[in-house]
């Protein structure tokens, strides 16, 4: 049994292959996926079903991954948030956690360890 399994994971991210390739790496191992590419929808549907974790891409056109968790935090959402993002250059991940992502994972992500990574960041929550 996988440690992904029956975890409700959200993947938000302007890239549709890249939706479709974490989707697909996630449920492979038992979790089940929703996915966004903007921030609104995404915002809305968190006022009914919350996950267990949601990954979030920083660069995004409509409201960057900084401001879809200020708004989560503005709802009161206490869900543990990665960023995930190609900004992997020296202090950006003390930048990201200090705006209170719970953590990181560059992209572009190593596929073979991209599970155990959200598997990690959901035991360390």
């Amino acid at each position: 049994m996988s440690l992904l399994s029956g975890k409700k994971i959200a993947v938000l991210d302007d890239n549709d292959t890249i939706l479709m390739l974490f989707s697909a790496l996630l449920e492979a191992h038992g979790a089940q996926v929703t996915t966004d590419t903007t921030g609104e929808p995404f915002l809305a549907r968190m006022a009914d079903a919350l996950p267990d974790l949601i990954l979030l891409d920083i660069q995004m056109p409509d409201m960057d991954g900084y401001q879809v968790l200020a708004q989560l935090k503005a709802m009161a959402i206490e869900i543990p948030v990665i960023a995930l993002t190609a900004h992997a250059m020296g202090g950006d991940r003390e930048k990201i956690l200090e705006r209170g992502f719970t953590g990181y994972i560059a992209k572009p992500v190593d596929t073979r360890s991209f599970p155990e990574q959200v598997a990690a960041a959901l035991l360390h929550t």
